[in-house]
């Protein structure tokens, strides 16, 4: 008998997600600055207020204020209507140094004998599930809310949207674990008070609820699944056609959301941010953090083995967790679980130790092999942080190293670099592991 499994994704403007997006901005901006940067910066969002804290060691120096209300006004917050508007905000900063009793145990003579942040676990999963190797419920789920802001922010139809939005699909699998047809989807996002009630009565408000319900129903059926089922491939597409359950805004009515309907956390998303609740997490958020910090910089390295994995064959479904003690470089331990799917005549404990001598799991070398001391990590904080496509840009920086360039900007010289975003996406250790595993 086959089963029913389900994942969420949330848009750039809920709460959660605008307190992601600000503690990343500000960590680029640091490391664009100071690429030798440590940072731990955490963000609160509510009714007509942003918060920044946390701890930072660096040379640079940030204007929090332009940071915060630049990221609002990407993301749409430009209307004092919704009680949380990029210029009219109030944004208080409690950031202050580093512990130097953290510092003491990550810094080091050699740069390659740097400690671990922290202490903790992390897990990296990938399957043949999708082309990007991630979990189905999580990619539509993703893809949902991505076409919904694009067409929000163009503004050609549903002109009622606001910024806050969710989804969720579930879909139902076969004993094989394969996806045989969409079940349910759902859609809550918010909106514009478009029908106004006739009176003041309950009846009038239910009435005016139900309109605005049933049109914002119909766009998405005409504008929003046709524009996702779209962009899938091919395989993807006849799941929608066995017909599903739509439920859109379930409560009627949603246009008080944002930070002013629910307060907003760094790091409150973290399954979002992964695997959509496949696999396992080890519960260290990303946002905010550099690259010392192995709850994101492990999590990256583990997902790129995973990835690297299943693409060369070695298994249709695997697991990575690598652990670590603060201060220590080495990893403590690493663990694989394939799921009874691997392809090789190895034990999962066989593959674990094969996996140790190919991949270096040192802080420092996957600081390296990703160039996680460049400012890429705003673009990780929404619609996740895998199953993205890498891409090479340059980006200005405040500094000058081997790596950078001039460039005239406005009639004013500026110093360049050409950085990778998503790095640890990149399929580039596939042929080393069908070397060592023979196939």
């Amino acid at each position: 008998m086959g089963y029913l499994f389900t994942s969420e994704s949330v848009s750039e403007g809920h709460p959660d997600k605008i307190a992601d997006q600000i503690s990343d901005a500000l960590l680029d901006e640091f490391l664009r600055q100071d690429p030798e940067s440590k940072v731990a910066c955490e963000t609160l969002v509510t009714t007509g207020l942003v918060v920044c804290s946390g701890e930072v060691k660096t040379r640079a120096w940030v204007d929090i204020q332009n940071v915060v209300r630049d990221i609002l006004k990407t993301i749409g917050y430009t209307n004092s209507a919704y009680k949380f508007e990029a210029e009219s905000c109030g944004v208080i900063s409690a950031i202050h140094e580093q512990s130097p009793d953290i510092n003491q145990g990550v810094e080091r003579e050699k740069e390659e004998d740097q400690g671990a942040g922290d202490q903790g676990m992390m897990f990296g999963y990938a399957s043949k599930e999708t082309d990007e190797f991630m979990p189905l419920t999580l990619d539509l789920s993703h893809i949902l809310l991505q076409e919904l802001a694009d067409i929000r922010k163009k503004g050609e139809v549903m002109t009622y949207l606001r910024p806050d939005s969710k989804a969720q699909v579930t879909v139902e699998y076969d004993d094989n674990h394969q996806p045989v047809r969409i079940d349910t989807i759902v859609v809550s996002t918010q909106h514009d008070e478009f029908v106004k009630p006739e009176n003041k009565s309950a009846e009038a408000r239910k009435k005016a609820e139900q309109q605005m319900q049933d049109t914002i129903r119909e766009d998405i059926e005409k504008h929003l699944i046709p524009r996702a089922t779209e962009i899938l491939p091919e395989r993807i597409r006849p799941l929608f056609r066995n017909g599903y359950k739509l439920l859109v805004n379930p409560t009627g009515k949603f246009v008080i959301g944002g930070p002013h309907g629910d307060s907003g956390l760094t790091g409150r998303k973290i399954i979002v941010d992964t695997y959509g609740g496949k696999g396992a997490h080890g519960g260290g958020a990303f946002s905010g953090k550099d690259a010392s910090k192995v709850d994101r910089s492990a999590a990256y390295a583990t997902r790129h083995i995973a990835k690297n994995m299943v693409a060369a064959g070695i298994a249709d479904e695997v697991l990575v967790q690598v652990a670590y003690a603060i201060g220590v470089a080495d990893p403590v331990g690493i663990y694989v679980n394939t799921y009874g799917t691997a392809n090789v005549a190895l034990t999962d404990m066989q593959i674990a130790e094969k996996i140790k001598a190919i991949f270096d799991l040192r802080p420092f070398a996957i600081t390296k092999r990703f160039g996680l001391k460049n400012p890429i990590f705003l673009p990780t904080t929404t619609y996740g942080h895998f199953g993205r496509t890498p891409f090479e840009k340059e980006v200005e920086v405040a500094y000058e190293d081997g790596h950078t360039f001039k460039k005239q900007v406005n009639g004013e010289e500026k110093n360049f670099k050409k950085v990778e975003f998503f790095a640890w996406e990149k399929l580039d250790f596939v042929d080393t592991l069908k070397k060592e595993f023979g196939l």
